[in-house]
């Protein structure tokens, strides 16, 4: 084993040392180690993602060289290094364009627990990716939720108080039935490692003793990660989190934080179920009728709101649908689909928040789409980038939503049948709900501004953050136009998934 098998180990480590270290910290040093750290996690993670393309499947890492049960063990293939690789770039991009914005919505005492809690966010997504024991998962998604509540309740006002809340409840709700399910499956199984656990279930479906619970199992893990992932109609705490929320933090929670828990949905589906049982227990249909709900419903709350903040919100329920209409296909292209979209939208949402708040800055604080009138000529580069991001979401050829959006339409095409028409049904609606309300706010940003509208002067966006924000741009339309090596990557990811 070379030095650079242990890297995925190292990512997560440096994340953890990191939280402990900023505690301590002057304001600057501590983002300093932030910004450093999560640079070095990429570098790691894009070296790791290198090294899985040499490897014909997947290896493990144990934790102290100690087996199983007494320690526990990590796994990493191409897949994974790929979202890691993807997710840490995002996390980067977005502390770059976001963290000046901090002073003005976090108060100099918070500022180390803000970089901590951005450092562990970064841990337990690492660890949600990498990690082959479903208890090792269940305490990082704790670990996730903490520090997703102070990224959110840092800001302190009346809306994050009420959007803190509502997610506290609907989280630790959550929580609770992912629990239970690790519990009972861990009473049934006797395991908690991935493949031993695999093993165990195809033994019961074989049999056919223990059914009944492992049905229960699948049911309850799978409600858990679908309410913390914002699945509709379980979406009622992410509209209001989002919204308000400082905006790195929207951009960290609805970029790459949402996406951690559905790929540990899909190592639950695969690594430790089986696909083919999922399909047999009807879980798919379920999530394809939750997926295509979302895509339609969401975009039309989209449509209805006049607060950029909320419509980019209500956004993120219609794309999340996309991902589980592709999960719901439930075929290999479909995962691959939805896999390629959680890239897509990671990289989408987060743009879209934070160039969304620097319109908002050069219109006086104000983020109803009235007083937006001119905000792309006051911030060109703001402009910009939020229209291309806004053609990802529409799906315009040469940007990363057309392929997610391509590739769902094939996926749903081979199945044949009534699932060929629903799937090309609910695309061609769902693009017409996003040209709606996305072209509709290109529109207002570009439209010329009443005469009595005054727009107090504001400090320009500084030439790093405007070039994190091309950076992502252009990113994202090289997944538009470059997008076969990593839809390569994924489909030979996928086979050694599990």
């Amino acid at each position: 084993m070379t030095l650079v098998h242990n890297f995925p180990f190292f990512s997560i480590l440096l994340c953890m040392a990191a939280g402990i270290f900023t505690s301590v910290l002057k304001q600057r040093a501590a983002k300093a180690l932030t910004f450093a750290v999560v640079a070095a996690v990429l570098v790691l993670s894009a070296l790791t993602l290198r090294l899985t393309l040499t490897l014909e499947d997947a290896y493990a890492f144990m934790m102290g060289h100690f087996p199983a049960p007494w320690g526990n063990e990590i796994r990493i293939g191409r897949l994974e290094a790929l979202m890691a690789t993807g997710f840490s770039a995002v996390m980067l991009i977005s502390l770059i364009a976001g963290m000046w914005h901090t002073p003005t919505v976090v108060s100099e005492q918070k500022v180390n627990l803000y970089c901590i809690m951005i450092d562990l966010a970064l841990a337990a997504v690492l660890v949600l990716i990498y990690t082959n024991d479903l208890f090792t998962v269940y305490v990082f998604i704790e670990i996730m939720t903490i520090a997703s509540c102070a990224l959110v309740v840092v800001r302190q006002n009346g809306h994050t108080l009420v959007a803190i809340t509502r997610y506290m409840i609907m989280h630790l709700f959550a929580s609770g039935l992912l629990l239970m399910g690790i519990a009972m499956l861990y009473g049934i199984t006797g395991h908690l490692l991935m493949v031993p656990l695999h093993d165990a279930v195809a033994h019961i479906v074989q049999t056919g003793e223990h059914m009944g619970p492992l049905t229960v199992v699948i049911g309850l893990i799978t409600a858990g990660l679908t309410i913390k992932s914002a699945m509709f109609p379980f979406h009622g705490w992410a509209p209001d989190t989002y919204a308000f929320a400082p905006p790195l933090s929207s951009a960290i929670l609805s970029g790459i934080i949402s996406k951690s828990y559905i790929f540990v949905l899909i190592k639950f589906f695969y690594r430790v179920i089986g696909m083919d049982v999922i399909v047999s227990q009807q879980i798919t249909p379920f999530l394809f009728v939750c997926g295509v709900s979302g895509m339609i419903i969401g975009s039309i709350l989209a449509i209805s709101q006049r607060d950029i903040r909320r419509m980019i919100a209500y956004s993120s329920v219609a794309q999340i649908g996309y991902i589980y209409m592709g999960l719901g296909i439930g075929t290999d292209a479909g995962v691959e689909a939805a896999l390629f979209q959680m890239l897509v939208h990671a990289a989408v949402k987060s743009l879209l928040f934070l160039s969304a708040y620097e319109l908002i800055n050069v219109s006086g604080d104000r983020k109803r789409f009235r007083y937006l009138h001119g905000a792309g000529y006051r911030n060109v580069p703001a402009g910009i980038v939020f229209t291309i991001a806004a053609m990802s979401m529409v799906g315009i050829p040469f940007t990363g939503g057309f392929i997610v959006k391509l590739n769902l339409a094939i996926s749903g095409i081979a199945m044949g049948g009534w699932m060929r028409a629903l799937v090309l049904i609910a695309l061609a609606l769902s693009t017409l709900l996003n040209s709606v309300y996305f072209l509709h706010t290109v529109v207002s940003i570009y439209r010329k501004p009443t005469q009595e509208m005054e727009y107090p002067q504001v400090q320009k966006t500084p030439p790093h953050v405007a070039a994190a924000l091309f950076v992502s741009a252009l990113f994202i339309i090289y997944l538009g136009v470059g997008s076969e090596p990593i839809l390569r990557v994924i489909e030979t990811g996928l086979r050694t998934f599990s």
